[in-house]
């Protein structure tokens, strides 16, 4: 059993998905709604809720009421427009994220893990794109659990199957809705600012602009000392 969990959130933290996100969100509503004008923001009350909590949160912008089986299908053709993109221009990892995780991994006391509340279809996806090594971790999605963030238990479960306690782990995410899971799973949080500005971040332990910002020492540091680091 390992000392310490490293629990890694996938779309704005693994790589740049969002502008995607959007992207196949935006055209969905225009194929299937006939709505135009939809913007990359609309998105934001809906980031890491899952997909339905993505798509439902852009049509709440725009007045448009949707039923649960609109929702579904809007979910499916943006998933498939998401996939399509990714195949024709593969994402690479953000900076610092590989060799955070070889650092984690290379010392021996880190369980790594992969918690998010995406599908594993999408996820896997931009795993691989992204050349993250997720078969030998821990590897949580939305599908595995019953309530989206920022209930915990998606951070609840990735601790759980890692072995390792939740209050020593360290959840990275680029989300408030996030951020707010991984603190009330009882984690440390690094929130990146790769999809919100650090003012909305402030809730997390450590805010950053780049996990190339963030080194093994760093991790170990914020779990041992249990304080709130510099806020940048």
């Amino acid at each position: 059993m390992s000392e310490y969990g490293l629990i890694f959130d996938v779309d704005g933290v693994i790589a740049d998905t969002e502008a995607v996100n959007a992207q196949a969100s935006i055209e969905m509503f225009e194929e299937l709604f006939g709505l135009n004008g939809v913007k990359r923001r609309d998105f934001e009350a809906g980031l890491g809720r899952g997909a339905a909590a993505y798509v439902r949160a852009a049509a709440k912008v725009h007045g448009l009421k949707l039923t649960d089986k609109q929702v579904e299908d809007a979910t499916k053709m943006r998933q498939e427009k998401f996939l399509a993109m990714l195949e024709n221009q593969p994402l690479p990892a953000f900076a610092g994220v590989l060799e955070l995780m070889q650092a984690a991994t290379a010392r021996g006391d880190f369980s790594l893990a992969i918690a998010t509340s995406s599908t594993r279809q999408k996820s896997q996806a931009v795993l691989k794109s992204a050349q993250v090594p997720y078969r030998q971790m821990t590897y949580i999605t939305g599908s595995d659990i019953k309530h989206k963030k920022p209930d915990p238990e998606l951070f609840l479960t990735a601790a759980r199957q890692a072995g390792v306690d939740p209050r020593r782990c360290v959840v990275i995410e680029d989300a408030p809705n996030g951020v707010a899971a991984a603190k009330a799973a009882g984690c440390k949080c690094i929130a990146v600012t790769n999809s919100t500005t650090a003012e909305k971040l402030t809730d997390a332990d450590l805010v950053v602009d780049s996990l190339a910002e963030v080194n093994i020492e760093r991790v170990l540091t914020l779990l041992k000392s249990g304080q709130v680091d510099e806020i940048y």
